[in-house]
C-alpha cells in the first residue's frame, strides 16, 4: 500500500456573492477529487491548535501528525534548513521578505502595498538580497537567498522575545501599528529602514518600475524561530517518505521529519506551477520505494493573499487535474494500490487575504476498497461529519495510515 497526500495551501475558504454564493472549492470543476469524495471518507480537522497562529508551518506540522505544542519552535528554522543555512543552538533565523511599501511617506508611515513585491523572481532577488547582505550583513547578522520574495536572515546569539507580524496579514495597511516589537526591536527596525535606503534606487529596481511593476523596496522580517527537533517520520510510522513542493517552508518541515525532499523543474510556489511535474515526480517517488508522498501546492493560498477569485477556482482545477486525475490514471495503469489524503492545510479566505484557523476539509479515498457511492462532492459544506472530526489535527495522520 502506498500513501500521498495532496495538500492544496490555503483551499479552504468561505462563500463568495462574486461565486454565486460558492467558495472556490464548490465552484471548480473537479471530477477526479468529487469522485474519490462520492466513494471515500470526508472528515474534518482542527489543523491550528488554540493560541498558535494560523500559518501553514503550524498546519502542516499537524497534517504530518507533529502535535505543535511539542514540537514548535517558529517558522523560519525550515526554510533554513531547506536553504542549507546551518543553525546553532544560540541562533534565531527571520523570514525575510522582500515586500513593495509605498515611497513619499516617512518609514513608520508607509504603508504595505504587496507582500511579495511582485513575485520578484528569483534571479532579481538574489542580486537585491546579496546587495542586502554586502551592507547590512555582519558577523552577527548574514542575509541569505530564498526563492522568489522569500529569503532569510540569521542573527547569532539573538534575543528571543518578539512581536512580529506577516506581511501578507497587513496589505494595504500603515505599517506603523505593526512594526516590530520586543526585546532587540530597534536592531531589527534599524535594518528594515536601512533596507529602504538601499533598495528604493536599486538599478534593478528603477528597472522594474519602468516596466510597471512592483519594486522591491525594502526588506520584512517576521516568522522568527529556533532549530527545532522532530522524531522522524519513518520512527513514528513505519514508512519513508518523500515532500514535492516548491517552497522553502515545506522542504524543511520534510528535512526535520526525515522526508527526503523533492525538487520538480518549473515549481515556482505560484498559479504557474509546474502541476504535471509534481505528479510525474510523486509516481516516480512510489516506483522507486517510497511509501509515503506528501504533494504540496502553494497555488491557491497566493491567489488568496492577491485576492484573485477567478484564479483560486483555476488553481483548483489544475491540481484536481493535473495531480489529482494523472495520479488516479497512472497508479490504476500500473496496479498500484494507494490511499489518497486531500486537504487545505488551513483556510485562507479571500474576503480577508490572510490565514484563519477554521477546521479544514479532508476527503480520503482508498483505490482497492471504494465506499458506497454517496454522490458527495469535496467541500468545505460536504466534508461536516460530527463523527469525522479531529479536533486535534495532529492525530489524522495516524488515522489516515493506520483506520481509514
Amino acid at each position: 500500500m502506498k500513501y500521498i497526500v495532496i495538500l492544496g495551501d490555503g483551499m479552504g475558504d468561505y462563500p463568495m456573492e462574486e461565486l454565486q454564493n460558492k467558495t472556490p472549492l464548490q465552484k471548480a470543476f473537479k471530477p477526479a477529487m468529487d469522485y474519490m469524495a462520492g466513494r471515500g471518507i470526508l472528515g474534518q480537522a482542527k489543523t491550528i491548535p488554540e493560541g498558535f497562529p494560523a500559518g501553514s508551518d503550524i498546519a502542516n506540522l499537524s497534517v504530518l501528525g507533529y502535535n505543535p505544542a511539542e514540537h514548535y519552535k517558529g517558522r523560519s528554522p525550515f526554510e533554513a534548513v531547506s536553504m542549507g543555512v546551518k543553525m546553532e543552538d544560540g541562533d534565531v533565523s527571520f523570514r525575510c521578505n522582500l515586500v513593495t511599501l509605498s515611497e513619499d511617506e516617512p518609514y513608520e508611515s508607509k504603508e504595505m502595498i504587496d507582500y511579495s513585491a511582485g513575485e520578484v523572481s528569483t534571479e532579481e532577488a538574489e542580486e537585491l538580497v546579496q546587495d542586502i547582505n554586502k551592507q547590512l550583513g555582519t558577523s552577527e547578522i548574514t542575509f541569505h537567498n530564498g526563492i522568489s520574495y522569500r529569503h532569510l536572515m540569521l542573527w547569532k546569539g539573538a534575543p528571543y522575545e518578539w512581536k512580529l507580524v506577516p506581511p501578507h496579514d497587513i496589505m494595504g495597511e500603515k505599517i506603523v501599528d505593526y512594526l516590530p516589537d520586543g526585546k532587540g526591536r530597534e536592531i531589527i527596525k534599524e535594518l528594515m529602514v536601512k533596507s529602504y535606503n538601499i533598495l528604493k534606487d536599486h538599478p534593478l529596481n528603477l528597472k522594474r518600475s519602468s516596466m510597471g511593476l512592483n519594486v522591491a523596496n525594502s526588506i520584512w522580517l517576521w516568522g522568527e524561530g529556533k532549530r527545532p527537533l522532530l522524531p522522524s517520520f519513518r520512527q513514528k510510522y513505519g514508512l519513508e517518505g518523500v515532500i514535492i513542493s516548491a517552497v522553502d517552508l515545506l522542504k524543511g518541515i520534510g528535512i526535520y521529519a526525515g522526508i527526503k525532499p523533492v525538487n520538480v523543474k518549473g515549481a515556482t510556489g505560484d498559479i504557474n506551477t509546474n502541476y504535471k511535474g509534481k505528479a510525474d515526480a510523486a509516481i516516480k517517488s512510489l516506483e522507486e520505494g517510497a511509501d509515503f508522498v506528501y504533494l504540496h501546492v502553494e497555488a491557491p493560498d497566493e491567489c488568496s493573499h492577491h485576492y484573485e477569485i477567478d484564479n483560486k477556482v483555476k488553481a483548483i482545477e489544475f491540481i484536481d487535474r493535473e495531480i489529482v486525475n494523472r495520479l488516479q490514471d497512472q497508479l490504476a495503469e500500473k496496479g498500484i494500490e494507494y490511499k489518497i489524503m486531500i486537504l487545505p492545510d488551513h483556510y485562507t479566505p479571500l474576503s480577508l487575504r490572510t490565514h484563519t484557523a477554521d477546521p479544514v476539509p479532508f476527503l480520503i479515498y482508498r483505490n482497492n476498497q471504494e465506499k458506497e457511492q454517496t454522490g458527495n462532492s469535496f467541500d468545505e459544506l460536504s466534508s461536516r461529519n460530527p463523527d469525522i472530526y479531529f479536533p486535534e489535527g495532529h492525530k489524522l495522520m495516524d488515522y489516515f495510515i493506520h483506520y481509514a
